[in-house]
């Protein structure tokens, strides 16, 4: 409840705080895809118990990895002269919208961020690009290396703490990403919680397209046990050490 107090203040601060609410499904699919919500299959129960136990277990690792964390945000704020952390806009279980947050990794080279807020960033949402190599927007070599070990996503504990997100699960998209890409099995995709990792995650990362992507998403939703959901964490471990696949 402290966490998902202190990131509901942090919006407000930003005046990001209005857009929480529950997007209108017709936002997200056509009516006659309304109509096929009762074919969206049930979460299994073993997930729901995951689901319950997971915001115990990222408190405990926010605790013991807030020293961390807060280093990690020193710097940012040192190289970039702008606050540490950004909120990305996306759409969360059931279509409610969801502000991811992350570690800062863009600015310019050699120059301060201007007019950025103290200590989140709202950030607009942009048009979804398949990346294909480095983003040259990631000037910084600390920041590159944060990316490249998922390092950037740890605020997203405060999610899952929250009970906003899970550790496994589709990763969070946008509006555009869920309208553009994800038709018409967008209310499959949206029957779980975002995760911090998922099957494309540890099935090539970066250098998915979006419909490989969408294959991977709709495979682990309809497939979604908790034998799968393990086998994922664990597949993570060495994908974010070694950063493969990943830029």
């Amino acid at each position: 409840m402290f966490l998902q107090a202190f990131y509901q203040i942090q919006a407000k601060q930003a005046g990001i705080s209005k857009d929480n609410g529950r997007m209108s499904p017709t936002e997200l699919v056509s009516l006659p895809r309304l109509r096929e919500r009762a074919r969206v299959r049930t979460v299994p129960a073993a997930i729901n118990l995951l689901y319950a136990l997971e915001p115990v277990a990222a408190a405990l690792c926010l605790i013991c990895l807030s020293p961390f964390l807060a280093m990690v945000a020193l710097a940012i704020c040192v190289l970039s002269g702008a606050s540490p952390l950004v909120a990305h806009r996306r759409v969360g279980r059931y279509g409610k919208t969801l502000w991811v947050y992350k570690f800062r990794s863009m600015w310019p080279s050699g120059a301060p961020v201007r007019g950025s807020a103290l200590f989140v960033e709202k950030v607009a949402d942009d048009e979804a690009k398949a990346k294909l190599g480095p983003d040259p927007r990631v000037t910084s070599a600390f920041a590159s290396f944060c990316r490249r070990h998922s390092i950037d996503e740890l605020p997203q504990l405060a999610l899952i703490a929250a009970g906003r997100m899970s550790v496994v699960g589709p990763r969070p998209i946008t509006r555009f990403e869920l309208n553009e890409y994800y038709q018409p099995e967008a209310l499959e995709v949206l029957s779980v919680k975002p995760g911090l990792t998922g099957l494309w995650q540890v099935r090539g990362r970066s250098r998915l397209t979006y419909r490989q992507r969408k294959r991977f998403d709709l495979l682990l939703v309809r497939r979604f046990s908790a034998g799968l959901y393990f086998q994922i964490l664990t597949a993570t471990i060495p994908g974010v050490l070694s950063g493969r696949d990943a830029w």
